[in-house]
């Protein structure tokens, strides 16, 4: 990973806390972090700030953040670029020359995840870089297992990183994506396949029951995941193919997870489609969210 992690930035405390989160991620991967803030031209320029009023707006809100940043990670490069045009447009041209595009997503309040908006689902769907949903009030802490008092702490291990895989649709992106992210931290990987348990005949009792783990999922896993247990000996990780939605048990696994990583597969739909372990995952997930595009 040599191109910047891009954030948005519009001045929320959702957009910062994705910001502090995208330049964690740039420090781990050694390479400047972008902030970009899409700014548009008022139709009633009249009764609202000038053009020019809003274009030094939109720099004073850049520098707030980078002033916010550089106070936190003053080694990291940080760039600011102030963009006329709507934000999913904005964000979607500047993702193409990032490895990573982090955005801010809304809380539903308390424990239950995102709201996915107009943009983060735009820029999800869209993206052909890796796309980054962070909650608001995620901090660095957050990240780590708790301390032995119960508390958060920056000086625990990292959580686990939760890897959801699709058997019909494998791909490298998505996998290279997870080891990275789980070497650089040091953290455990675990990689999860969920599938839909065949029905078969109880014998003698002509009862349609579920059948146990079938071994072809396993195999096909662990068939999967060989090549890079092999590159990534260092990684702890654990590979476990289990019957049931893949939504439940991805949220359930990334319940106490530093991040859950996702595969889109742009082969799926002919137009821009998330599925439903994503939209689930948006909606849901009390983690950062990775979505990977893949071919």
């Amino acid at each position: 990973m040599h191109r910047p992690v891009i954030v948005g930035i519009d001045g929320s405390p959702e957009a910062l806390a994705a910001a502090g989160w995208a330049a964690r991620e740039a420090q781990r991967h050694d390479v400047a972090l972008r902030l970009i803030h899409a700014w548009t031209r008022s139709p009633h320029s009249s009764a609202l700030p000038s053009t020019t009023s809003q274009y030094h707006w939109a720099r004073r809100i850049l520098r707030e953040a980078h002033d916010h940043l550089g106070a936190l990670y003053p080694y990291l490069p940080v760039e600011e670029y102030a963009v006329q045009g709507s934000a999913p447009s904005v964000l979607l041209e500047a993702s193409a020359d990032g490895s990573l595009l982090v955005i801010g997503s809304r809380s539903l309040g308390g424990a239950t995840g995102y709201l996915a908006g107009s943009v983060a689902l735009h820029l999800t769907t869209r993206c052909t870089t890796p796309v980054a949903l962070v909650r608001a009030g995620e901090q660095a802490e957050d990240a780590h297992h708790l301390n032995a008092e119960g508390h958060s702490a920056v000086n625990t291990p990292y959580r686990d990183i939760v890897l959801g895989v699709d058997l019909a649709y494998p791909d490298d992106e998505t996998f290279a994506f997870a080891f990275e992210s789980a070497r650089l931290r040091g953290a455990a990987l675990r990689i999860l396949h969920g599938y839909r348990p065949l029905p078969v005949t109880a014998r003698g009792t002509g009862a349609t029951v579920e059948s146990e783990v079938p071994a072809e999922y396993e195999t096909a896993l662990d068939t999967l995941v060989r090549p890079w247990r092999e590159k990534y000996p260092e990684t702890v990780m654990t590979a476990t193919a289990r019957p049931g939605r893949a939504q439940s048990l991805l949220l359930h696994a990334a319940s106490e997870a530093g991040l859950l990583v996702l595969g889109r597969c742009n082969r799926l739909r002919p137009r821009p489609y998330t599925g439903p372990v994503i939209q689930a995952a948006m909606h849901h997930a009390q983690c950062p969210i990775a979505v990977v595009p893949h071919a």
